[in-house]
């Protein structure tokens, strides 16, 4: 059974395990640390220190305090907010509308895993694949065996044009054949019509006069 779009979207976002909506809680990097470690987004943590993009405190920086998987984002040092009796609270923002400008370098493992399979990545922020000389080589190479394979069958071929036979009779060209063989042969087969014709005759007449003798003896 086919679910809908809707349904989909709820149970990838609301309706999630914990194991996925961590894994949903990524944000954009700068480009500098796009350039440097050759990705486009990491799993922000504790200790991250992001700029919000958009939202009632666009343009502010600071470090996460928290990560809230439940609220589905993160706690910023310094952005909180009062309640009417005079508490405050902290205020939790999607991951979506921050970017990364730096990193919680103090784990290890995290960085290592960042630094694996780095690829380069231009100012518009799309990375750029490493097998680039290899895919250029691999095309030539294809080019070149087809100009052999073109090389071969044009040695194979012959300019002398090849008879063949159709019911053991020879194809004979066209230019070769005169207007006299022509006349000839419109000729041949006129008379062998015309023999046909007087055998069909005679067979006829033959048919005929045994009917008419059969008749007579009756």
């Amino acid at each position: 059974m086919i679910m809908k779009p809707t349904k989909m979207r709820n149970k990838l976002i609301y309706h999630a395990t914990f194991h996925t909506k961590s894994k949903q809680l990524t944000s954009l990097l700068s480009k500098d640390l796009a350039k440097k470690y050759g990705k486009k987004s990491v799993r922000v943590r504790e200790g991250d220190s992001v700029k919000i993009l958009r939202g009632e405190f666009k343009g502010v920086d600071g470090k996460i305090a928290d990560v809230s998987i439940k609220r589905n984002g993160v706690a910023i040092e310094g952005i909180k907010k009062e309640k009417s009796k005079g508490d405050k609270f902290d205020v939790y923002i999607h991951t979506s509308n921050l970017v990364v400008s730096s990193l919680d370098t103090t784990d290890k493992w995290r960085i290592d895993k960042l630094q694996k399979g780095t690829r380069p990545v231009s100012d518009d922020g799309i990375t750029d694949g490493g097998g680039d000389k290899a895919q250029k080589s691999n095309v030539g190479s294809i080019a070149e065996q087809k100009e052999d394979i073109i090389d071969k069958q044009d040695d194979e071929t012959t300019e002398t044009p090849v008879e063949t036979k159709k019911d053991g009779k020879d194809n004979v060209n066209k230019d070769d054949i005169s207007k006299d063989d022509i006349k000839d042969a419109n000729i041949s087969n006129k008379e062998e019509s015309q023999e046909r014709e007087t055998v069909n005759g005679t067979q006829e007449t033959k048919r005929v006069d045994i009917s008419n003798a059969k008749e007579d003896e009756k």
